[in-house]
C-alpha cells in the first residue's frame, strides 16, 4: 500500500473501493452510500465465508456490489482504495495484496469523514449511548423537512425499509444535508468538522472518562453550533467548549428544549409528552412510538439538533410522531400465546443495558435477560460495571443468561469471559440478588430460556456486533410460541 496518508487524497472520483469486512454495521451503510453515488464497490467478509447472514450479502450483490472470498482475490488493481479497520492485521489476505499493489488504504472513519466534511450542512451525533437512535430520528426529521438528506447509521432505520431495501442503515440523498453518528471508541470522532454537533452523554464505554472528556470537548469545539444534553452532568460541563450551544433535557429546568413537568405518559411500546421551547414558551405535543425515558431524551436531542440545522421546533416534534424506530433497539419481536414477550436489543455497554432494563422494569412481569458480550476486550474494560448494572436493576426473581462472547477470529486475550462476568454479577448482588447463569453455547441458552420462561415474562436478547442475534431472538420466540 502507498505510504501517502488518506487525508491527503483529495480526489476520490472514479476510484474503485474494496471494503474488507463489508457486512459490518459501519462498513455496509458507507459502501451503500458510495455505491448510490456511482462509485465502483467490491468487498469481502469473514461472515460471508462462514455462511452467516446470507440474505444480507445476497442483497449487497443485488445492488451491483461484487463480493469475494476473504482470500485477497478481490484486490486486483493499485487504483483500488482498500477500506479496512485499523485493527485488521497485516496478515489478512486483502491487506497483504493491497500492500503488494500499492493501494491507498483508508479506515471507515477516514472515508466517512471525508464525505461528511464535504457536505454543505452536516449533523454529527456523538455520545457513548443513543447515537444510532438519534441519528435515525434526526434523519427522519430532516427527511420530513424536505432536505433529502444522506444518512449514515449503524442500525437499520425502519422508516426507510422497503421491499427492495431491507437493510436500510443508510440513505443516499441528493440534498446538501449529511446526518451521521460519529464514533468515539477509536478516537475517530476527531476527524469530523460538523455544522451541528449533538452531544448525548459522556459515560464509560471503550475509553476512560478523562479520554472521553477530551474527545467530546474537541468535538464540540470543532462544530459551528452544538446541541448538548443538560441532564448529563459530564456533557453539560463541556458546554464552554462550544462556539454556540442549544441545550436540551427532561429534568434540567434551564434546558432550552425541554418537557413540560407532569406531561409524560408512558406505555409499554409508546409514550407521549409535551415539548416546550423555553425561548418563547411555546409547547408542542409529542407522540413517540418507542418506549423508555432514554428514548424521550433521544427525541429531545434530535429535535435540538434539527433546530440547530434550521428546522422549526414544531415541525421537528410533528415528524417524530411517525418515527418507527430502529431494528435491534428495544425491538419487540412478538409475544407468545402464553404472554411471553421477546425483545431484540443492542444493549452492550453499562449505560445501554441499564436503559433497556429500566424500560422493561416500568411494566409488570419478570425479566429474563440474555446477554452475549460483544467481545473479550470489552469485558475486560467494562465487565465490572456491567455486573453492577445487572445486580442493581434486576430483582431476585429475574434471571440473567450469559453465553460466551462473540468471536469471529483473530488474535485476542480471552482471559476474561462470560464465566467471570457471571461471578461478578453474583458478587455485586451480595448473594441475595438476581440469578445469573453462564451457558457457553448460545443454542443451549435458548433451550434454558424455553425451559424457565413463564407466562408474563419479558425475554430481552442483548448484545452487539452480531447480526445473528436477531435470528436467535426470533428462534426463542418461535420456541416459546410452539
Amino acid at each position: 500500500m502507498t505510504d501517502a496518508p488518506f487525508s491527503q487524497c483529495t480526489d476520490l472520483s472514479g476510484r474503485p473501493f474494496f471494503f474488507c469486512g463489508i457486512g459490518g454495521s459501519g462498513m455496509l451503510p458507507l459502501a451503500c452510500i458510495l455505491n448510490a453515488r456511482g462509485a465502483i464497490i467490491a468487498g469481502s467478509d469473514r461472515s460471508r465465508d462462514q455462511g452467516r447472514s446470507a440474505e444480507k450479502f445476497a442483497w449487497l450483490e443485488h445492488q451491483g456490489i461484487a463480493l469475494f472470498p476473504q482470500d485477497g482475490s478481490g484486490v486486483t488493481s493499485g487504483d483500488q482504495v482498500l477500506v479496512a479497520s485499523a485493527a485488521i492485521e497485516d496478515t489478512v489476505p486483502e491487506v497483504a495484496r493491497a500492500k503488494e499493489l500499492g493501494c491507498l488504504r483508508a479506515s471507515r472513519a477516514e472515508l466517512l469523514s471525508a464525505l461528511f466534511n464535504a457536505a454543505p450542512k452536516s449533523i454529527a451525533i456523538g455520545g457513548t449511548s443513543g447515537k444510532s437512535t438519534v441519528t435515525g430520528m434526526t434523519g427522519w426529521i430532516m427527511d420530513r423537512a424536505g432536505t433529502d438528506p444522506t444518512i449514515m447509521n449503524g442500525a437499520v432505520m425502519k422508516n426507510f425499509v422497503a421491499p427492495d431495501v431491507p437493510f436500510a442503515s443508510a440513505r443516499a440523498g441528493r440534498g446538501g444535508v449529511f446526518v451521521s453518528e460519529v464514533d468515539e471508541s477509536d478516537g475517530s470522532i476527531a476527524l469530523y468538522r460538523p455544522s451541528v454537533a449533538v452531544l448525548l452523554n459522556v459515560t464509560l464505554d471503550h475509553k476512560s472518562m478523562d479520554e472521553l472528556r477530551v474527545l467530546f470537548g474537541d468535538f464540540l469545539a470543532a462544530s459551528e453550533v452544538a446541541a448538548i444534553n443538560a441532564d448529563d452532568p459530564e456533557a453539560l460541563a463541556l458546554l464552554p467548549r462550544a462556539k454556540q450551544a442549544l441545550t436540551f433535557g427532561i429534568d434540567e429546568p434551564r434546558a432550552q428544549i425541554g418537557v413540560v413537568p407532569g406531561s409524560i405518559a408512558d406505555g409499554p411500546v409508546r409514550q407521549a409528552a409535551t415539548v416546550i421551547d423555553r425561548h418563547d414558551g411555546s409547547e408542542y405535543p409529542l407522540l413517540l412510538n418507542v418506549p423508555g425515558r432514554h428514548n424521550l431524551s433521544n427525541a429531545l436531542a434530535a429535535i435540538a439538533g434539527a433546530v440547530c440545522a434550521g428546522v422549526p421546533v414544531g415541525d421537528a416534534v410533528a415528524a417524530l410522531g411517525t418515527f418507527a424506530g430502529l431494528a435491534r433497539r428495544f425491538d419487540v419481536l412478538g409475544t407468545s400465546p402464553s404472554g411471553i414477550a421477546v425483545i431484540d436489543d443492542f444493549g452492550h455497554n453499562p449505560d445501554k443495558v441499564r436503559a433497556t432494563l429500566r424500560t422493561l422494569r416500568t411494566h409488570p412481569g419478570r425479566i429474563i435477560a440474555f446477554f452475549q458480550p460483544h467481545g473479550f476486550s470489552p469485558l475486560r474494560q467494562m465487565g465490572r460495571e456491567l455486573a453492577d448494572v445487572f445486580a442493581e436493576e434486576l430483582l431476585p426473581d429475574d434471571r440473567v443468561i450469559l453465553c460466551d462472547p462473540v468471536y469471529f477470529g483473530g488474535t485476542t486475550d480471552k482471559s476474561v469471559g462470560s464465566a467471570e462476568l457471571c461471578q461478578w454479577i453474583e458478587d455485586a448482588a451480595g448473594g441475595g440478588g438476581v440469578g445469573a447463569e453462564h451457558i457457553p453455547s448460545r443454542e443451549a441458552c435458548g433451550d434454558r430460556i424455553a425451559e424457565i420462561a413463564l407466562p408474563g415474562d419479558r425475554v430481552a436478547v442483548m448484545g452487539a456486533r452480531d447480526d445473528t442475534l436477531t435470528v436467535f431472538a426470533k428462534s426463542v420466540l418461535g420456541r416459546l410460541s410452539a
